[in-house]
């Protein structure tokens, strides 16, 4: 069972992923196929997951024929996370008590946790002091960092078709408040 980590350790943590406190506007969403392509899943893997519980969109569910789920930015990075973690072996009986475990988290908190794995149980990880202790029993893990993940979806997901769960229009090109912000970044 993966416990929750004291926030508070005195010991160094991992750099923000989003050092000037933007975020992805939480009402913007991204349907089934674009989730798919941004996690690196099939659409298969999507539609069994959210009928099972595992991931489900927290934006908008499927009601129905014919409605589409909405994925949210922490959506597709969960969805993320958990195919790397089937991809290194991980049982989905213990995904699942890892995905518990990161639903309970926010943007931010997730992207200063690294996920750590003997092949049978997941590890959080916040400090470098906790990679040191998790190494001392002597099994062999592997990591994922979150960040790392968040980082190659936010590079990607403004490249995908989204929408707004409250009705309100996105005209064509118009950008999100993480691509205004990426885009004043890059242009000083």
């Amino acid at each position: 069972m993966v416990e929750e980590a004291p926030s508070d350790r005195g010991a160094p943590e991992q750099g923000a992923l989003f050092p000037d406190l933007s975020l992805p506007d939480e009402l913007v969403g991204y349907r089934g196929p674009a989730a798919c392509q941004i996690a690196g899943i099939t659409y298969r893997q999507l539609d069994y997951w959210a009928r099972t519980g595992l991931v489900s969109p927290t934006i908008r569910s499927a009601h129905g024929s014919g409605s589409q789920r909405l994925y949210s930015f922490k959506d597709i990075l969960v969805l993320k996370v958990v195919k790397r973690l089937l991809d290194t072996g991980v049982s989905l009986q213990n995904i699942r008590v890892a995905v518990d475990h990161l639903r309970r988290r926010g943007v931010r908190d997730l992207a200063r946790i690294t996920l750590f794995s003997d092949g049978t149980t997941v590890y959080e990880c916040t400090s470098p002091e906790e990679v040191v202790d998790l190494l001392q029993g002597g099994q062999g893990v592997f990591g994922i960092a979150v960040s790392g993940a968040m980082r190659e979806i936010s590079g990607t997901i403004h490249e995908f078709p989204a929408e707004r769960a409250d009705g309100v229009e996105l005209l064509p090109g118009e950008d999100d408040e993480l691509s205004r912000k990426r885009r004043d970044r890059q242009t000083g």
